[in-house]
């Protein structure tokens, strides 16, 4: 029987997550020529979701066994951080340096990643069995609303504002991916043969790009680091990138601007005495004067072609079709680079050229299987060898600690308490005497309550906050 691995890039495309039956491993993407492991540990718990919350040492997981416990783990410290529990099953986790995301069927958690304090909880949504979310960097939260058609809805979830509505799609939705800005929102349904981008201010379609005719399943959709690239991958063999058109993104962002200041100059019309208006000379609004810029910006054969269904601007021919591919389109040692994580366990590098698109070479190949030799495995071979030796080479995995071994070297995290033998981490606090039967809420609140200054959930070394990291 042949091992499926599940593949998962972080939030920067800088690591990548590998989770087998037999194991879960942590790879560091140094370079083109070397992929580093960072972290493994056995599968005992089935664990069937991981998160790494960019380079830090914060790991999220939820397993076969408590798949409404969510655990949050510092991997080099190989201890609990905390755990969480919820209502029904978690389906899909999403993280960025300000929020957490957890949703479930029906409902959808937001939490403070400093300190896991839940902020906000979305509740009774249309039911959402694939657990299908997307979260931006600056914590833009988009999610379906309808199971019938790809009708998406916008919420702030660092305001925790609800914001537009947007019918997407005729058919549902199958994916969602923010643009790095979180000003660009893409999306493809269960067809697969559409894919829309929109602008999130106003909910415009900006661009749409032909996949195919044929009915597919999108398994990955994501924008290059830069934003100005947005890959998709399907089970077929072909992986296409299309290119964001600036101009319409311009223009969609200008005319987001004009509603602004036309709805501004309507309340302001309004609140002028009848009297007053009669009296006064007719003036242009400033929301007219936008609408007209805008409007001159793109002649009318030029609004049908940014409408107009683009083909792709470069495409990647698979060795295999029917499998589940995850892509990345970033910059590994400054040179652009397309990043295939296959469930097969390897990771294929490809070149990207920006310039011209067609075709992308293959680059490399890293079998990401089993534990790594001092030597990275390093295929440089021309592409019809390299595939065939990537058909013929069978799995090795390698068997870990066990987890008890594992937890036996964890330490408990002590606030101002010079008692070893007391456990007052997270996890030892949420898992202590609670033999009562409180609610999960009051569950953490008691959590919450035990700790007068909240420990950071991540160390500032390895990931400083916001406020530091805007000054770098």
């Amino acid at each position: 029987m042949t091992t499926t691995y599940q593949m998962n890039f972080n939030q920067d495309f800088t690591s990548l997550s590998v989770l087998s039956p037999a194991g879960l491993r942590l790879y560091s993407i140094a370079s083109q020529d070397k992929v580093e492991e960072i972290f493994a540990k056995d599968n005992t718990e089935q664990i069937r979701i991981v998160e790494r919350l960019f380079n830090s040492s914060l790991v999220v997981l939820v397993t076969a066994q408590k798949p409404n416990c969510l655990k949050m783990l510092h991997f080099k410290k190989k201890q609990d951080i905390c755990n969480c529990f919820y209502p029904s099953e978690i389906l899909c986790v999403r993280m960025n340096r300000q929020r957490l995301i957890v949703c479930l069927a029906e409902s959808i958690h937001i939490h403070d990643i400093r300190d896991m304090k839940i902020l906000h909880s979305i509740e009774n949504i249309a039911p959402n069995e694939q657990g299908l979310c997307a979260l931006s960097l600056n914590s833009h939260l988009a999610f379906p609303v309808c199971q019938t058609s790809g009708e998406l809805r916008i919420f702030n979830a660092s305001k925790l504002r609800t914001g537009m509505t947007i019918r997407a799609h005729d058919t549902p939705l199958s994916a969602l991916a923010f643009s790095p800005s979180g000003s660009l929102l893409a999306t493809a349904s269960e067809r697969g043969t559409v894919i829309r981008v929109f602008c999130v201010k106003n909910g415009q379609r900006v661009q749409e790009f032909r996949r195919g005719v044929s009915c597919v399943r999108i398994a990955s959709l994501v924008f290059s680091a830069s934003g100005d690239f947005l890959c998709a991958s399907s089970n077929t063999e072909t992986v296409h990138v299309f290119k964001i058109d600036g101009r319409a993104v311009e223009a969609a962002e200008l005319k987001a601007i004009a509603d602004v200041a036309a709805k501004s100059d309507s309340s302001a019309k309004e609140s002028v005495a009848a009297t007053a208006a009669e009296e006064a000379p007719p003036v242009a609004s400033w929301g007219g004067m936008f609408s007209k810029a805008v409007s001159s910006l793109l002649l009318p054969t030029q609004v049908s072609e940014v409408l107009a269904q683009d083909r792709s601007f470069a495409t990647v021919q698979l060795a295999q079709g029917g499998l589940k591919h995850i892509c990345a389109l970033t910059r590994v040692q400054k040179e652009l680079r397309l990043l295939i994580a296959c469930e097969d366990g390897f990771l294929y590098v490809h070149e990207f050229l920006s310039d011209r698109g067609g075709a992308c070479k293959l680059l490399s190949v890293h079998d990401l299987r089993g534990a790594l030799t001092e030597d990275i495995i390093e295929l440089q071979l021309s592409e019809s060898v390299l595939r065939s030796q990537v058909k013929s080479t069978s799995p090795t995995v390698t068997t870990q600690p066990s987890l008890a071994m594992l937890k036996s070297c964890a330490a408990s995290v002590l606030i101002e308490n010079p008692d070893p033998m007391q456990d007052n981490s997270y996890a030892g606090i949420l898992k202590g005497d609670q033999a009562d039967a409180m609610s999960d809420s009051a569950k953490f609140r008691k959590l919450c309550d035990a700790i007068d200054t909240p420990t950071k959930l991540y160390d500032e070394r390895q990931f400083p906050p916001v406020a530091i990291a805007a000054k770098d």
